[in-house]
């Protein structure tokens, strides 16, 4: 075994329930390691940071040469997560308008009591229940209830994109033998119905008057500020996946993470007031986004080596989150950690979006079950987990709670 494996490994179904060995390994090799194809992992804290916020590395799949004649490779219209600035900006600034006005309450923060009331709607579903799967039964039903809401898209319809979204996030993963430009037909294809399904939705609701986030975009009064066909599409599905399948990480991670220490979870039970820390401290302990794939546009010097133009940079987040150059004691879980300035969000550009939904959706929905947890534990430990590797979380969590005495 040698480090230029070490993405071979990472992404190796066998080492999803614990990749942090491996991420101890890549730092401990030199912080930015060169793989057997070309690529470059970089897993320290301060060398991620720096490149997020570095305007000479691009999240645009395009700026990527082909292997045979160094011309950009041939990519869909990517979504606005993965562009550059201007363009990046752009289409990032006409998204967020329908959430509401920068530093002010807006849309989200309107929705805190419709999230609670699904999460207690949820939980009581559970009360006389003794066998629990976190994931299908809480953890996935809450974010994606409130993201078609937050959209104007029927519930209903769930079972159609859900199958949407997993062919999306599968296509999208990290891998040491494929980039995540999608290029993968089913991620494309589906990608292209998801969008097609979400516009005729928005179209829909034009010239009518509708909260939701769809019929601001298409009847907004200001044709400058207007989203194209394409932007629309691109826009609103990755409104749709990433408004949900973070999340669900999150709180899954978070519900695995306090069983695994009990005397943590005690501690909360007794201090509801740490809960917004621990929400900061699973985002660091066990993010939902593991990590980023980048492309360079001109030779970087990275932890004291030179990385050429054009190589494909994996920053992965996760590592950097254990970093003991950054954080003290990286590998213990404290919910009450000071200085938790963690990558869970990324960092730059490119910051999370949809953290303020994501925290409060965690916050509430863990606030609510950790009062539940007294008398559950782990059924399988550690439990299954989702292929991807970049958006590692449990596929199921089965617990088992003994009812009350």
């Amino acid at each position: 075994m040698t480090a230029e494996t070490l993405l071979e490994r990472i992404t190796d179904y066998a080492n999803r329930p614990n990749p942090y060995p491996l991420y101890a390994e890549l730092r401990e090799a030199g912080r930015a390691v060169r793989q057997a194809d070309g690529s470059y992992l970089v897993g320290g804290y301060h060398e991620i940071l720096a490149l997020l916020h570095d305007p000479r590395i691009s999240a645009d799949p395009r700026s990527r040469p082909t292997a045979a004649h160094g011309l950009p490779a041939e990519v869909p219209q990517p979504p606005f997560l993965r562009l550059d600035d201007p363009e990046h900006h752009r289409l990032r600034t006409l998204a967020m308008r329908p959430f509401g006005p920068p530093h002010s309450p807006g849309r989200i923060d309107a929705m805190r009591g419709q999230i609670a009331e699904l999460t207690e709607e949820l939980i009581e579903g559970l009360r006389d229940r003794t066998h629990i799967d976190i994931v299908d039964d809480f953890a996935y039903p809450l974010p994606v209830t409130v993201i078609c809401r937050l959209l104007g898209v029927p519930r209903e319809d769930e079972p159609l994109f859900r199958q949407w979204s997993d062919a999306i996030v599968a296509s999208a993963d990290v891998t040491a033998d494929q980039d995540t430009t999608e290029r993968d037909p089913a991620g494309q294809q589906a990608r292209a119905e998801m969008g097609g399904y979400l516009v005729d939705l928005a179209e829909q609701r034009r010239g009518q008057r509708s909260d939701d986030m769809l019929a601001a975009f298409v009847n907004e009064p200001d044709p400058a500020l207007r989203l194209s066909r394409e932007e629309l599409a691109e826009t609103a599905v990755l409104l749709l996946i990433a408004g949900h399948e973070t999340t669900v990480n999150l709180i899954t991670n978070g519900v695995l993470t306090l069983l695994r220490h009990p005397d943590q979870l005690d501690r909360l039970r007794r201090d509801p007031g740490l809960l917004p820390g621990a929400v900061e401290e699973l985002l660091r302990y066990e993010p939902p986004v593991h990590m980023r794939e980048r492309i360079l546009l001109a030779d970087v010097d990275v932890a004291g080596s030179t990385i050429p133009e054009n190589t494909t940079l994996v920053l992965v987040l996760a590592s950097g989150n254990r970093d003991p150059k950054r954080f003290s004691e990286p590998d213990r879980f404290d919910p009450a950690r000071p200085d938790n300035q963690h990558l869970g969000f990324g960092s730059g550009i490119h910051l999370c979006y949809g953290a303020p939904l994501a925290r409060i959706e965690a916050h509430i929905a863990l606030g609510a079950l950790i009062p539940r947890l007294g008398t559950a534990a782990l059924a399988q430990d550690p439990p299954p987990y989702r292929h991807n590797a970049m958006l590692r979380g449990p596929r199921h969590l089965p617990i088992e709670v003994q009812p009350p005495a």
